[in-house]
């Protein structure tokens, strides 16, 4: 099923099964994604700020210039993907799978990430903004710049020269 061009703020798709489904260049702000079944669905050019996304099962999905800002993920698979330009800033992604992903210019700024794994995960492509050195143990195993490294040391208080 192809969704292109749509407007559905507050949609409800609770426990559809939307495999291979593409979304592209729609409005679903706040819908209701609950218990939805994404195999191999693709969301490009989407609004889903604020959708709820608990219990939802994904595999493959597809993710780029996708504004999730205040979405509700939790326990989330993005496990492998490539995520490009995907704003999930203030974010509910606690417990989500986030093991060897690509992120590319994506923002994680000030999400709630706690219990998320990020193992073999390439956050250089990444706004971690907000992130506090306590929660950086999330973050082992995954790639970080210089940048980055500077960032969460100042969170510290302490200047990386």
């Amino acid at each position: 099923m192809v969704w292109h061009g749509c407007r559905g703020a507050f949609a409800n798709f609770t426990g559809a099964t939307l495999a291979e489904s593409s979304f592209r260049a729609s409005d679903f702000n706040n819908a209701n994604f609950r218990r939805t079944k994404l195999y191999a669905a693709r969301f490009s050019g989407c609004k889903l700020t604020g959708a709820d996304f608990t219990d939802a099962s994904a595999m493959e999905i597809g993710i780029e210039e996708t504004l999730l800002i205040n979405a509700r993920l939790p326990g989330f698979s993005f496990r492998n993907d490539r995520l490009r330009k995907v704003d999930f800033s203030q974010a509910d992604l606690r417990k989500c799978d986030f093991r060897q992903v690509v992120f590319e210019e994506c923002s994680l700024r000030d999400a709630s990430m706690a219990g998320s794994r990020f193992d073999g995960a390439d956050l250089r492509g990444a706004d971690i903004g907000g992130l506090r050195l306590v929660d950086a143990s999330l973050f082992r195993g995954a790639t970080i710049s210089r940048a980055q490294a500077g960032e969460l040391l100042g969170e510290l208080g302490l200047k990386v020269r």
